[in-house]
């Protein structure tokens, strides 16, 4: 079911609430803490864009596979956008590119109950409709500027929502697999070499190679040797900023 809001503080607190259930979507127009991933806030103009969170219960993965579900996330985002006809990359964890240029991001939060997944909740944000961005914004995008359309905000996050659900059935067969290698095949630069950043602030070149099932990101030096990389261990240096 989708919740329509006007405004809240953030959806992903919001869906903590115990009235929402498995694959339950709150929409909210506004947002006055949206966040996003590394601790960043999410920019979204009121009336063009969906800010949402999806409400996952899958006590069936183990917490070692919990990454699982940043990939089917992702994925069912870059599906929705091939709908559209805009060709999309996951730029690793789980920001949606659209060329060098950032359309969607994800924010997934995890509540567990001993040693089972109790509950995911997805946090998103789609750029759909607007034509402008602040200028402190690096590489915005929408569907808009890379279709040049305006598109209906409810039916994309119902074509979200069905190939979401679709991704989720594969995850629950156990076609873990192929979720993986799928990821794997769509990462933003895979194969090429590029700049990256450690914590420290200190840049190396690397050439992406893979994603482990724990979400380590598998980085290859000049010299052959690969080095596995946790989130806000490493981050990409983005090619051109506004």
């Amino acid at each position: 079911m989708v919740y329509h809001i006007d405004t809240t503080t953030s959806t992903n607190d919001l869906a903590r609430d115990s009235q929402y259930g498995h694959m339950d979507i709150i929409w909210a127009e506004h947002q006055t803490a949206g966040r996003g991933q590394r601790g960043h806030t999410w920019h979204s103009s009121e009336g063009v864009n969906i800010t949402f969170s999806v409400v996952l219960k899958p006590t069936f993965l183990p917490i070692m596979e919990q990454f699982l579900l940043s990939e089917i996330v992702a994925l069912a985002l870059v599906d929705t956008l091939a709908y559209y006809g805009v060709d999309c990359r996951i730029k690793w964890t789980n920001d949606i590119y659209a060329g060098d240029n950032k359309i969607a991001g994800v924010l997934i939060e995890h509540s567990l109950s001993g040693d089972t997944l109790a509950r995911t909740i997805a946090g998103i944000g789609l750029n759909i409709n607007q034509r402008e961005f602040p200028e402190d914004i690096p590489n915005p995008t929408s569907m808009f500027l890379e279709r040049g359309e305006m598109f209906d905000r409810a039916e994309v996050l119902d074509r979200f929502a069905s190939h979401l659900k679709s991704l989720y059935a594969e995850l629950e067969r156990g076609e873990k697999r192929g979720i993986e290698q799928r990821y794997i095949a769509t990462m933003y630069h895979l194969g090429e070499e590029h700049t990256y950043a450690y914590a420290s602030g200190e840049q190396f070149r690397a050439t992406i190679r893979g994603v482990l099932p724990s979400g380590h990101l598998c980085l290859e030096y000049k010299d052959g040797t690969i080095g596995e990389y946790a989130f806000k261990e490493v981050e990409f240096v983005l090619p051109h900023k506004r």
